[in-house]
């Protein structure tokens, strides 16, 4: 039996990952590599693709994943080349009143092939605040709110920085999320998400209207789930943008 694709799965490695301001940050990703030969695999496969990636390690982002890419295709000469890789990805936020700084941590993920698999989707979960609309309505006082999280994944024809998505996404809930508030910003968001209830198709609708208008995304798909308070289950919600266009007709930029 003839075996022409392999790889490594789930592989742990820091990296440094630049940032949309020009500085970096050092995080843990997990990493699967795959290839498809045109010849039987060699017999130090596993050892080569982990080698490769140590060469890339030290500075990843969307622009250089080509020629981590490229290095992988050509060290074994490969038909078609993929790498998958998510890490959490660290953000400093202001708190909304109070202006108090802390990190915000975010999972992003780059998945690209070259090949018979050509291709990169960049890749963003955001945590965010939903607030129940018809428990607003039905309520003598108050709503049930809860926090959710949105994953938009985006092909583009330009570069797009996780940072672009991150700050688009947030917008498009009840509220966004802080990872320290003071009492001044905890009547903040609270009454921001109150007067702005949303469920999760609210949501996903949002996320979906402003991928559409972004001038460089080519293909997006979103979901969101809300992990809700007063049920057993969550909600969700998902659209992309193949379904949008093959029922409206629309094209994306």
């Amino acid at each position: 039996m003839t075996i022409k694709t392999a790889g490594v799965k789930d592989i742990k490695l820091p990296i440094t990952v630049l940032q949309k301001d020009g500085n970096s940050q050092h995080t843990i990703a997990t990493i699967s590599l795959r290839v498809r030969m045109s010849a039987t695999l060699p017999a130090d496969c596993i050892a080569t693709l982990t080698a490769v990636m140590n060469r890339h390690i030290d500075r990843i982002s969307v622009a250089s994943f080509p020629s981590l890419l490229d290095d992988v295709q050509e060290s074994f000469q490969a038909q078609s080349a993929r790498i998958d890789m998510s890490f959490p990805y660290f953000l400093e936020k202001m708190a909304p009143v109070s202006r108090t700084r802390s990190l915000m941590e975010y999972h992003c993920g780059f998945s690209g092939g070259i090949g018979d698999d050509d291709g990169f989707l960049l890749t963003v979960t955001v945590p965010v605040t939903t607030l129940c609309p018809c428990s607003r309505e039905i309520s003598e006082a108050g709503a049930h709110n809860q926090r959710a999280e949105v994953t938009l994944s985006a092909r583009f024809r330009k570069m797009v920085w996780a940072e672009d998505l991150i700050s688009m996404v947030e917008q498009c809930a009840s509220c966004e999320l802080f990872a320290l508030l003071k009492r001044p910003d905890e009547k903040y968001v609270t009454e921001q998400a109150f007067n702005n209830p949303m469920f999760v198709e609210d949501v996903v609708r949002k996320v979906a209207v402003e991928a559409l208008q972004h001038p460089l995304i080519t293909w997006f798909s979103a979901g969101v789930e809300s992990y809700e308070s007063i049920h057993k289950h969550s909600a969700y919600a998902y659209v992309d943008s193949g379904d949008i266009r093959a029922k409206n007709g629309l094209r994306l930029p």
